[in-house]
């Protein structure tokens, strides 16, 4: 699914349901003072809201307009439409990257793409937080598979379910931290699903 098909069916999906992402916000990065900090794939605001009034200077980027209007609404940070194949900042501009659940509702080259461009604007010595879903979770191998293990569903938004492994591989350039697969169950009607996500956090470290 190249850009243009892959903004309209977010755009569907904000039109049709208007904020996606709600709840509690977990597991967010430790925020130092004075810290620049980039959330791609920022959605309506969700994670912005638990990132922005630490002192940090917070950048919320996504490719959906609708997105960024709903974001505007509930956050201070800095809103910006785009891309995260071709991100709009020079090399080295943050202390932390947060990319929560965006690299994987791309496809595999793509997902490359993104991956360098994290990596790219991430200053020596800054961390870069990482969220997929797992191989494991209850949704993985429902829709149509486009590529092995990623999948078309419901207003056509891709999902990619992941590995540890391929997670790790992503990110060449950078010394992972921690990477775990967080599980946990999602009670529906008396019943529990699987849930599953591979939870990462990489450094960029000098160069010996």
């Amino acid at each position: 699914m190249g850009t243009p098909e892959r903004e309209e069916a977010w755009e569907r999906d904000y039109r049709h349901r208007g904020a996606l992402w709600g709840g509690a916000v977990h597991d967010l990065p430790p925020l130092v003072p004075g810290a620049r900090v980039l959330e791609l794939g920022c959605g309506n605001g969700k994670t912005l809201s638990g990132l922005t009034g630490h002192g940090a200077t917070v950048v919320g980027l996504d490719l959906a307009r609708g997105a960024v209007a709903l974001a505007a609404r509930s956050t201070s940070a800095h809103l910006v439409v785009g891309d995260a194949r071709r991100l709009p900042f020079p090399a080295g501009s943050f202390d932390t990257v947060c990319a929560f659940h965006l690299i994987g509702h791309l496809m595999r080259d793509d997902r490359e793409e993104a991956a360098m461009e994290c990596t790219r604007v991430l200053k020596e010595g800054g961390r870069l937080y990482f969220k997929e879903f797992s191989v494991m979770d209850m949704r993985a191998g429902k829709g149509e598979e486009v590529e092995p293990w990623t999948f078309r569903r419901g207003e056509g938004v891709l999902t990619h379910y992941f590995t540890e492994e391929e997670g790790t591989a992503l990110f060449p350039s950078l010394a992972p931290c921690t990477v775990t697969t967080r599980r946990w169950a999602l009670r529906v009607r008396g019943v529990d699903h699987p849930r599953a996500e591979i939870a990462a956090v990489f450094e960029r470290r000098p160069h010996p």
